[in-house]
C-alpha cells in the first residue's frame, strides 16, 4: 500500500512541478477566493466639502467590502463610515453656477444641499419617483421629471408646475367614430322616428355646446402610443423639452440557457441576448415647444452622407443595394448657457458620428463634425448608444469640445460653431482619457497615454490647448479624483506586480504622493512576483506589436512557451498596472517557475494603441489578430531559444476563440491549447459587439464564415480542452455543444471537454477556477513536454 501511494504522489508531482521544476505557488493556492491577497480600494471618491477620501475597502475580511473614509487632517487613520453616515452622505447631483448649492434626489425624494452651511434639506415628496433634477436659468426654478413628464418647483413660492403631459398609448376616438353602419344608420333611423328622442338629443347637443364655450381648455397631451419615452431633458431658459421615442422590434426574439442546476430542482429557462442581426429598436427625438404647446420631431434626413452604402457592398455585386436614409440613435443634447443645443447621433450600422447644431425652433440639425469610419465608429470618449461621450460648451456659448479619432487616435477637440474651425488640442500617437474642465473653466484635467501605451498620467492644460503639465509620476497607471477644491488628488495606482493602492498628492507639479493603504497579506508578499518584461517585436505586415514577457530563470528553463490571449477583444493587457487579469498572471508566475516562458500578446483589436489598431480585426476575426500570436511565437523561437515543437496557447472569451482559430488553422505553430468559453460562431454571439465587426451575418456572410471556428474545425490536430460554464448567459454554452458536435462528426478524438453547472461567463467560485487551471497545466505538461 505504501509502495502505491508513493507511485501516485510521483505522478501528482511530476504534472504539478514540470518535470523536477517547483515553486511556491500552486494552482490551489491562486485560484482561492481573492481575500487571500489581501486588501485593496477601489471606487475612490471625495466628500462633498473635500474633507475626506471615501472608497471600498474591506480589511476586516468580511463576505463583501464596506465604505471607509481617510480625513485629510489625519492621514494615517482609516475609518469604517457608520451606516447612519452613509446613508447621510450627499449623492451625485447638479451644482449650480457657483456651486454654493447642490440638486439631487434620495430615494426618489427631492432634496439640496447647502455647500457653505453643509446642510441638507429635504424639498419635495410626492408619491412618485422624482428623478434628473437641474436648475433652469434662473436658478430658483428647479426642473425635475415624474411619471415620464417634466414638472418644475419654484422654490422660493414652493409651487409645482406640469410642463408637458406625455401618454402612452393611442388618443381615445369619440364614441360616434367607433360606431360601425350598421349602428349610426340605426340611430339616424331611431331619432328620425321617435320625437322624443329627437328632442332629447337636441338638448344633449346644446348642453354639450355650453360645456365646451365655458370649459377652460386642455392641455396639450402627446400621445406615444407603443412608443416608449425616455431621456428627457429642458432647455436653461425652459422653452423647450426634448425626449427620445422608443419602439422596439417586434420580431426580437430571445434565446433562452438552461440552468439545470436551479434551486427549486427543475431545469429552468435563463431568458438571455437575442443573436447578432436582430432588427435593433427604433430611436427618434422629438422636441416640445412649450410656448407653442406642440410636438415635432428631429429631422435627421439632411445629414451629410445619411444614404451612404458601406464600402463592403462591393463584395456582393449580385445583391441590390437600396440607397435610403439610414436609421440613427441621437444622444442627449447639451445646452450651453444661452440654451443653444448640440447633439452627438450615430448611425446605426455604426459608420458614422455626427455632431450637429440642433435648431429647437423647427427639430432641423446643421452638421457640426461627422466622423466617418467604414470599419465602425469607437475608441476613448467617442460614446456608444444613448452615451454621447465626451461632450458639451465652453462657457463663451461658441466653441464646443469633444472627442474624435480623426487623426487615428481618440484626442480632444474645440470646434467654433460659429465658424467651424476645429482645433486638436493633443495632437500626438497616444490616447486621451476622461477630460474634465476645472472649477474656473480655464483649464482641462485629463488623463493620456503619452508617454507609453502602457502608462496613464494625469495632466493639466490651459482650455484653449497649450503645454500639457504631467501632475502624477508614480511608473504603471494613476486614477486620479480631483478633490472639490482641486487642492489635492486622490490617486489609485498600481503597477503590474503591486496590486492597486490609494495615494494622496497635492495638485502641484513637485509634490510627492504619499501612499495611504497597504493592503496585501503577508502570505502574498511572502512570494516575489515577476514584473514581467515589456517588449515588442514586428508582425508580418510590419506593425509593432506590444506585449509582456514571462521568462524563467535559466535553471529551470525547459524550452515551451504558452501564448496567452487576454478576452474582450477591445481590451489592454500588455500594460504596466495591475491587470484585471490577476489570476492568471499569478498562473503565468507559477508557469515561468516550472520552466515555461509565457508571452502576453496585446494583439490587432486591443485598446490602447489607436484606430487602426483597433479596427485591424474589422471582416476577419481570426485574421491578423490570429497572425499577431503567431509571429510572436517566431519572436520566442529566435529571440529565446523556444522549441517550435513546444508552445502551447490559452485564453478565455475573445481568448478563446482565437484559441480554438489557432489549434484548426495553425496547428504547425501551435501543438495544444485551452479554449476557455469561447465564442465559435459568431452569428450565435450579440449584436452590439458582433455587428460592429462583421456587419450582419445577412448581409455579410462572407465575413462570419472566415471568422467562426466551427468552420475550420477539420484542421485540428493538436490536443484542445474546452471549458464551458453551462448557465454562461454572454457565450452560450449551445456554442461549444454545436462544435463538439462537429468535432464528433469529422471524426476527431484528441479533445476533451469540461463543464462547470453553476458558472457563467465570469467564473465565481473558487473551486471551479481550481478544477479549470489544474486542467490547463496539465494539458501542457502533457502535450508540450513529454
Amino acid at each position: 500500500m505504501k509502495q502505491v501511494h508513493l507511485l501516485l504522489l510521483i505522478i501528482f508531482n511530476t504534472t504539478l512541478t514540470s518535470f523536477g521544476q517547483q515553486s511556491d505557488l500552486s494552482v490551489e493556492k491562486i485560484m482561492r477566493d481573492p481575500k487571500w491577497m489581501g486588501n485593496f480600494p477601489s471606487n475612490v471618491r471625495w466628500g462633498e466639502n473635500g474633507e475626506n477620501i471615501y472608497f471600498n475597502y474591506n480589511p476586516d475580511q468580511n463576505p463583501s467590502d464596506s465604505l471607509y473614509k481617510i480625513s485629510i487632517s489625519n492621514l494615517d487613520l482609516i475609518t469604517k463610515v457608520s451606516w447612519k453616515e452613509q446613508v447621510a452622505l450627499v449623492p451625485t447631483g447638479e451644482y449650480n453656477a457657483d456651486k454654493s448649492k447642490k440638486i439631487y434626489t434620495r430615494d426618489g425624494v427631492l432634496y439640496s444641499y447647502d455647500s457653505k452651511k453643509d446642510k441638507e434639506q429635504e424639498l419635495l415628496s410626492l408619491g412618485e419617483r422624482i428623478s434628473n433634477p437641474t436648475f433652469l436659468k434662473d436658478e430658483s426654478i428647479i426642473a425635475f421629471e415624474m411619471a415620464d413628464n417634466i414638472f418644475t418647483y419654484d422654490i422660493e413660492e414652493g409651487k409645482i408646475s406640469k410642463l408637458t403631459n406625455i401618454k402612452t398609448g393611442n388618443k381615445p376616438s369619440k364614441k360616434e367614430d367607433e360606431l360601425s353602419k350598421k349602428e349610426s344608420w340605426l340611430k339616424k333611423e331611431n331619432t328620425e322616428l321617435l320625437k322624443v328622442i329627437q328632442e332629447r338629443e337636441e338638448k344633449k347637443e346644446l348642453s354639450k355646446s355650453y360645456r365646451a364655450a365655458t370649459k377652460k381648455k386642455e392641455p396639450y397631451t402627446y400621445y406615444a402610443g407603443k412608443k416608449r419615452i425616455s431621456n428627457l431633458q429642458i432647455t436653461p431658459n425652459g422653452k423647450f423639452i426634448t425626449f427620445n421615442l422608443i419602439t422596439s422590434s417586434e420580431e426580437r426574439k430571445n434565446t433562452f440557457v438552461p440552468d439545470f442546476t436551479d434551486v427549486s430542482g427543475y431545469t429552468t429557462n435563463l431568458n438571455t441576448r437575442p443573436k447578432v442581426g436582430e432588427e435593433p429598436s427604433k430611436v427618434e427625438m422629438a422636441i416640445y415647444n412649450i410656448e407653442k404647446d406642440t410636438v415635432y420631431l428631429v429631422n435627421t434626413e439632411s445629414l451629410p452622407g445619411i444614404t451612404d452604402l458601406p464600402d463592403y457592398v462591393t463584395d456582393y455585386p449580385d445583391k441590390e443595394w437600396k440607397k435610403e436614409n439610414r436609421s440613427v440613435i441621437p444622444a442627449n443634447p447639451k445646452f450651453s448657457s444661452k440654451s443653444k443645443a448640440i447633439i452627438n447621433i450615430r448611425s446605426t450600422d455604426n459608420k458614422d458620428r455626427w455632431i450637429a447644431l440642433l435648431d429647437l425652433e423647427t427639430g432641423e440639425l446643421s452638421s457640426l463634425d461627422r466622423q466617418r469610419d467604414e470599419a465602425w465608429i469607437a475608441g476613448p470618449g467617442i460614446g456608444y448608444g444613448f452615451g454621447g461621450g465626451t461632450l458639451g460648451w465652453l462657457p463663451d456659448d461658441q466653441h464646443i469640445y469633444f472627442q474624435s479619432e480623426a487623426s487615428g487616435y481618440s484626442h480632444l477637440y474645440l470646434l467654433n460653431v460659429e465658424t467651424g474651425k476645429k482645433t486638436d488640442l493633443t495632437p500626438g500617437q497616444y490616447e486621451v482619457f476622461d477630460p474634465q474642465l476645472s472649477n474656473d473653466k480655464k483649464y482641462w484635467y485629463l488623463t493620456t497615454s503619452e508617454v507609453h501605451p502602457g502608462e496613464r498620467h494625469f495632466y493639466k492644460m490651459p482650455v484653449m490647448g497649450g503645454e500639457m503639465i504631467k501632475l502624477t509620476s508614480m511608473q504603471g497607471n494613476n486614477q486620479v479624483s480631483l478633490s472639490p477644491d482641486e487642492k489635492h488628488l486622490a490617486i489609485l495606482h498600481s503597477y503590474s506586480n503591486q496590486p492597486w493602492e490609494l495615494y494622496i498628492k497635492e495638485n502641484k507639479i513637485k509634490s510627492n504622493s504619499r501612499q495611504l493603504t497597504s493592503g496585501q497579506s503577508s502570505e502574498f508578499k511572502a512570494y516575489q512576483w515577476k514584473d514581467p518584461e515589456h517588449v515588442t517585436f514586428e508582425a508580418s505586415d510590419g506593425q509593432t506589436v506590444h506585449a509582456r514577457m514571462y521568462k524563467p530563470s535559466a535553471e529551470a528553463f525547459n524550452g515551451a512557451a504558452v501564448i496567452f490571449v487576454h478576452g474582450a477583444g477591445y481590451l489592454q493587457n500588455a500594460h504596466m498596472w495591475w491587470s484585471s487579469y490577476f489570476r492568471e498572471y499569478m498562473f503565468h508566475n507559477l508557469l515561468s517557475d516550472l520552466g515555461y516562458t509565457v508571452l502576453d500578446i496585446d494583439y490587432r483589436g486591443s485598446a490602447g494603441y489607436g484606430r487602426d489598431w483597433r479596427t485591424g480585426i474589422y471582416r476577419h476575426m481570426g485574421g491578423k489578430d490570429l497572425s499577431d500570436q503567431v509571429d510572436g511565437v517566431n519572436y520566442l523561437i529566435e529571440n529565446e531559444g523556444i522549441d517550435q515543437s513546444k508552445v502551447g496557447i490559452y485564453g478565455g472569451s475573445y481568448g478563446g476563440f482565437i484559441t480554438l482559430m489557432a489549434l484548426f488553422n495553425e496547428s504547425d505553430t501551435f501543438h495544444s491549447g485551452a479554449a476557455l468559453r469561447s465564442v465559435t460562431d459568431w452569428a450565435h454571439y450579440n449584436h452590439g459587439y458582433t455587428s460592429n465587426i462583421l456587419n450582419e451575418p445577412f448581409n455579410d456572410p462572407i465575413a462570419y464564415k472566415r471568422s467562426s471556428p466551427i468552420y475550420f474545425a477539420e484542421g485540428l490536430k493538436g490536443h484542445l480542452l474546452m471549458a464551458h460554464g453551462m448557465i454562461d448567459t454572454n457565450v452560450h454554452f449551445q456554442d461549444v455543444v454545436r462544435l463538439s458536435e462537429r468535432l464528433i462528426e469529422l471524426g476527431k478524438d484528441n479533445w476533451e471537454m469540461a463543464v462547470y453547472p453553476v458558472e457563467d461567463h465570469g467564473f465565481v467560485e473558487p473551486s471551479s477556477w481550481t478544477d479549470e487551471y489544474k486542467r490547463i497545466l496539465k494539458l501542457f505538461n502533457q502535450t508540450l513536454l513529454e
